[in-house]
């Protein structure tokens, strides 16, 4: 049986509102008393996370900035990888960030160069804020994960020129259709699910995945029994035939397959 559950947040766990429903954090809350462990796995801020993580009620490994960090649930720092401080200034710069809202991701901070109301909203389950700075004369030390959010069509331009400048030297994937993000090439969240798997000592195979975006694809590939939500988005969807699709985030398609699988009362 399914010893670990791996989960993202936007788009799976949480509806479209940015929230954790309750009849989501009951499903997560009931299975936990019968043993099974978690895990978040996300490309939010670790800050951010743990509050979404006191909301839900349970005891989660936090894989956060798309696995440029994992927490333990006694939030012990177990790995980080940042990327190299003159790379963070390059993609600060204007060749990439114009025309979108520059994001930083630090161990204590989200920086960010001009103030959003849309990202505030989509924080209030966990009250995490940004601080607005100067990012394209930032050192570059300490930065997780460089976000860039905008229209999707002018992501994908900024997508080639990324790969173009900088090709397989960085991770460099979409969490949602508006948000673009950068990490060290050897960061993911199928990477850092690997660690925390060898932590607990369990195999791949006692492990349950769910996504919906792009970067959950290494996810996805790592964990034994993956779970695509109805929801998905389309290039990810083509990069994984065969994978079981659940329903959307927005009729708790993933409490609703565990109360499935678990035998539980839906």
């Amino acid at each position: 049986m399914y010893q670990l559950i791996a989960s993202d947040l936007d788009g799976t766990l949480l509806n479209n509102e940015h929230m954790v429903d309750a009849y989501t954090a009951e499903t997560l809350r009931t299975l936990e008393t019968s043993g099974v462990q978690f895990v978040i796995a996300t490309g939010r801020h670790y800050l951010d996370v743990m509050g979404i993580r006191d909301v839900l009620g349970i005891r989660a490994h936090l894989i956060t900035s798309n696995g440029a960090r994992i927490h333990s649930p006694e939030n012990q720092l177990i790995y980080e990888e940042n990327i190299p401080p003159q790379t963070v200034q390059a993609l600060s710069q204007a060749e990439f960030s114009a025309g979108t809202l520059l994001n930083f991701y630090l161990d204590d901070a989200w920086l960010i160069d001009q103030p959003s109301q849309y990202l505030l909203d989509m924080h209030q389950d966990s009250g995490f804020t940004y601080q607005i700075s100067e990012l394209a004369r930032h050192h570059g030390e300490g930065v997780a994960k460089v976000l860039y959010i905008g229209n999707h069509a002018h992501l994908l331009e900024v997508e080639k020129k990324l790969h173009a400048r900088f090709g397989t030297s960085l991770y460099i994937t979409f969490s949602m259709p508006d948000c673009l993000e950068v990490m060290a090439a050897s960061v993911s969240k199928g990477h850092a699910l690997k660690v925390v798997l060898e932590r607990l000592g369990l195999s791949a195979s006692q492990c349950i995945a769910f996504g919906d975006g792009q970067n959950d694809l290494e996810l996805l590939q790592t964990a034994g029994h993956p779970r695509l939500m109805s929801n998905a988005n389309p290039r990810l969807v083509a990069k994984l035939p065969g994978v079981l699709t659940i329903g959307s985030n927005e009729e708790s398609g993933v409490a609703k397959h565990l109360r499935t699988l678990f035998q539980m009362a839906h």
